[in-house]
């Protein structure tokens, strides 16, 4: 029989005083392998503590190997294993790690829901497009089949690049930009380029999280600034600037991964004052920006490239292969991240940036455009409809692109919840794996273009109701 006796009074959280209790009683045998353990509704009225508190900590004892979780039935004592601890690896750790998220995204096994994937689906992209122009550019005398590219990329690119920023109110002339292997690679180049180990960097809290691994990689030290519905907390940053000097920012303005938000007019103007004022670079990735139906306010816009590096990709809408990025800056800081560039990768690739020139001058990308659009539009309305029907909250209602950052009401950490969702084929990204010092969080994100699946909604229903 289950003996547990919690203090509401002590410093340790009640979920971690039911975990420890548990582990205890089962490597100390008391609890027996097979044994059930008493029901969600039943622990939580005899200790007088939530059910959230009561599920928090069967998931985590769950994710530690120490229970098993049976459909309909309830939860049981794991087996017990031989050699070393006899318990795999805490999935609940592994939730939260960057490169396990990453590995997990990536994975190809079939039956995968991938319910927090960055990308879209491989049918939602214009594969029959990509092959049609992939046939026409092999047969063109022009093509570079074997050689390396220029330092700076395919000049064509870069000058139909300085049209499409135009559109955008950012003047760049093409010796203003560098092409990348795709926004991580131009974000990296950045990054090598500004910050030395030690160096003070500010950036989105929740953001995007591949980054924050690679600026730990490089010994930075990160620090967040909160993200509100209508951009980054300007009286947060302005607080953080009192105690810190940082060298750069990096923020997402338009359809910001992962809270699907738009920054607001009003709060760019505000932090391009206070980067003159305390002296930092603005890096603004723009990854998502052909994804939104609408005119939005980007700080480049208003800095014209003075104190903003400007940071897009086609791999989001065209192909994930073909790794085509871009960087835009102002020309003295161009000329020393080419530099970068060559040291690091040497040269982008040449035949890419060509089909992707191609692609966008043909008159077809603009169309295929306001069909994603469109079909992005009806997914997030089905995933925001699915979210509510399972009693999910949502940061904001997104105008474009493709995530929604939703929350469980009441669950202080959604780590457990992606462990328990990733043993039944779902990946779910917590929000923790966003937050700079991996703090907890109650929020996931959710691709609506892979969330309209009855599978997620019955894994998040059943997981509610047993609240």
């Amino acid at each position: 029989m289950l003996m547990v006796s919690l203090d509401s009074t002590h410093p340790t959280p009640l979920v971690e005083q039911i975990v420890g209790a548990v582990r205890s009683q089962i490597d100390d045998r008391i609890l027996r392998p097979g044994m059930r353990l008493p029901p969600i509704r039943k622990f939580a009225e005899t200790q007088r503590v939530s059910r959230f508190t009561v599920v928090e900590a069967y998931d985590r004892l769950v994710a530690l190997g120490y229970l098993r979780s049976r459909r309909g039935s309830g939860f049981f004592v794991a087996p017990r294993h031989e050699g070393g601890d006899g318990r795999p690896q805490a999935e609940t750790d592994r939730a939260v790690d960057v490169a396990w998220l990453m590995r997990q995204v990536l994975d190809d096994r079939p039956g995968l829901i991938k319910a927090s994937a960055g990308w879209l689906p491989d049918d939602w992209l214009d594969q029959d497009g990509l092959r049609r122009h992939l046939r026409t550019l092999s047969r063109r005398a022009d093509a570079r089949l074997t050689g390396y590219g220029t330092p700076q990329g395919y000049l064509p690119l870069r000058q139909q690049l300085q049209v499409r920023l135009a559109e955008f109110g950012i003047g760049a002339a093409p010796g203003q930009i560098v092409l990348t292997e795709g926004a991580t690679s131009a974000l990296d180049i950045v990054a090598r380029h500004l910050i030395k180990p030690g160096d003070t960097v500010l950036v989105d809290d929740p953001g995007y999280y591949n980054f924050f691994g690679n600026l730990r990689l490089q010994g930075a030290k990160l620090v967040g600034v909160p993200r509100l519905a209508d951009g980054p907390d300007v009286e947060a940053l302005e607080a953080l600037l009192e105690h810190h000097q940082p060298r750069v920012f990096f923020t997402h303005s338009v359809l910001h991964n992962p809270t699907g938000s738009d920054l607001s007019p009003a709060v760019a103007f505000r932090i391009l004052q206070l980067a003159e004022k305390h002296d930092f670079l603005i890096i603004e990735d723009d990854t998502y920006a052909d994804f939104h139906p609408h005119n939005s306010a980007r700080l480049a816009t208003l800095d014209q490239l003075e104190r903003v590096i400007f940071v897009g990709s086609f791999s989001k809408t065209l192909s994930g292969s073909l790794r085509v990025g871009f960087l835009a800056a102002r020309p003295d800081l161009v000329a020393e991240m080419t530099d970068v560039k060559l040291l690091t990768t040497l040269c982008s690739s040449e035949f890419s940036e060509q089909l992707v020139y191609q692609m966008l001058t043909d008159g077809h990308y603009r169309k295929y455009l306001e069909r994603m659009q469109s079909r992005l539009a009806q997914a997030t309305e089905t995933t925001l409809r699915l979210l509510e029907r399972c009693g999910l909250e949502t940061f904001v209602e997104p105008r474009g692109g493709v995530f929604v950052w939703a929350r469980v009401p009441e669950l202080d950490d959604s780590a457990a919840l992606a462990s328990r969702a990733a043993l039944q084929n779902i990946m779910l990204a917590p929000g923790k794996a966003f937050r700079p010092q991996m703090q907890a969080s109650p929020w996931l994100r959710f691709n609506v273009a892979f969330s309209a699946e009855k599978v997620l909604e019955r894994f998040l229903g059943d997981t509610l109701a047993a609240l």
